[in-house]
């Protein structure tokens, strides 16, 4: 596959690791894990899936040699043991749990349990993107750039963002602040923390979803500045000038990612 190919895979890949993430609650709560989600994110790295009794097992690579098996269920644990000592432990029949040994597994798999829930997913997300060839040169990124600018002259608008996506992932820009999001626009940038839950978002890429058209502020904004966050408003509604705009905000994107990763 190509590196944009890879890279995409990668965004997929982590959107899905969230997805999990975010469906992961207290046992207690009566929420049911995201099993859908996760059955594809596993299916993404090819691990071998078994079945057994009522149980779908997992097998993950293991560079130690010693099997790693994935129970999915609400628990999500990775277990370092045997196929037939997780079954005994997760789907027992009666026969089984008359040996007193048994009973003790049974009830305390801890012995044999990697990990679970998010720190099993995370270790999957992980596996997942180790398996993809993420290096590129000058020509990839020229590639992308090329994508977003065709893009953004035939007015596709899934297009011009997946390019958006590629060099969000790229460069490490994120959606704004809730106080710097405006309706039918797909806004991303570096964005920062600081103490005292002060957010710093900044250079800014704005696409217009609606009139198909791509801006710049190449500033950073405080997210306790009111004044300037009305700035966002002003740029995207052509109230204010923009820093850059259409082709050139492509330009810059690819500029900044051959300043910082080549």
């Amino acid at each position: 596959m190509s590196f944009k190919e890879n890279l995409l895979k990668k965004i997929k890949i982590d959107k899905m690791t969230s997805v999990v993430f975010n469906s992961i609650r207290p046992s207690d709560s009566g929420r049911r894990i995201d099993k859908k989600t996760m059955r594809n994110l596993l299916e993404m790295g090819q691990y071998q899936l078994r079945h057994e009794r009522d149980i779908d097992l997992y097998f993950l690579k293991s560079d130690s040699g010693m099997e790693r098996i994935l129970v999915l269920d609400n628990e999500l644990a990775i277990y370092a043991t045997t196929v037939e000592d997780i079954v005994l432990r997760k789907s027992p029949i009666i026969k089984e749990m008359l040996n007193l040994r048994n009973i003790i597994k049974i009830l305390n798999d801890s012995d044999v349990i990697v990990s679970k829930k998010e720190e099993s997913v995370r270790t999957v997300q992980k596996e997942c993107v180790a398996m993809l060839n993420l290096s590129f040169n000058i020509s990839d990124i020229e590639e992308i750039e090329k994508d977003g600018i065709i893009a953004l002259e035939m007015k596709d608008a899934d297009a011009v963002i997946e390019s958006l996506s590629l060099f969000a992932e790229l460069l490490g820009y994120s959606f704004p602040p809730k106080s710097m999001e405006i309706g039918n626009y797909h806004i991303i940038g570096a964005l920062s923390k600081k103490e005292g839950g002060e957010i710093i978002f900044g250079p800014i890429v704005i696409y217009g979803l609606t009139h198909n058209f791509l801006k710049l502020i190449d500033r950073r904004i405080s997210s306790f500045d009111k004044e300037k966050i009305e700035l966002i408003y002003e740029v995207a509604t052509g109230k204010e000038q923009a820093s850059k705009e259409g082709h050139d905000v492509f330009r810059y994107l690819k500029e900044e990612v051959v300043e910082q990763k080549l």
